[in-house]
């Protein structure tokens, strides 16, 4: 495996779009709960695909890490297709389930990032990394729970 060169710190700009990225998670688990009967269906379906989106983001990152090397290790490229499936299955499952999908697997990349991120240079990340799994996977688990 060829060194990896050290990322930097999450910068301000980074900082800032990670925590927006939050407000679709908030928002849809708040509503989940708040909303008329027949807007449910809408509002689960739109957190699940949010949840879905950005679990599969999560896989594309390692696909990052290996496009930086000349010879990166396989587990890379295939760790990274593996939350995009999950993802798709999670999403056409009924929300009270699927939510749940969601919110394990987001839980589940964070836990692999914690042992790729160090290896890849990017350990800076994993407060930011953290911070963003915990919210959007209790969001995930209370919009299954009102689901």
């Amino acid at each position: 495996m060829n060194p990896v060169p050290s990322a930097t710190s999450p910068t301000a700009a980074a900082l800032r779009l990670g925590h927006a990225g939050l407000l679709p998670f908030v928002l849809g688990a708040a509503l989940v709960w708040l909303v008329r009967p027949d807007a449910h269906p809408y509002v689960t379906a739109a957190l699940s695909a949010y949840a879905a989106v950005i679990v599969s983001f999560l896989g594309g990152i390692h696909w990052g890490f290996a496009m930086r090397q000349a010879d990166p290790p396989g587990s890379l490229a295939g760790w990274g297709v593996v939350p995009s499936l999950v993802a798709w299955v999670a999403v056409v499952m009924p929300p009270y389930a699927g939510l749940i999908v969601l919110g394990a697997m987001l839980v589940a990349c964070y836990l692999v990032d914690r042992r790729v991120y160090p290896a890849q240079g990017a350990a800076a990340w994993l407060t930011l990394r953290f911070r963003l799994t915990a919210v959007a996977s209790l969001s995930c688990f209370i919009g299954a729970a009102g689901s």
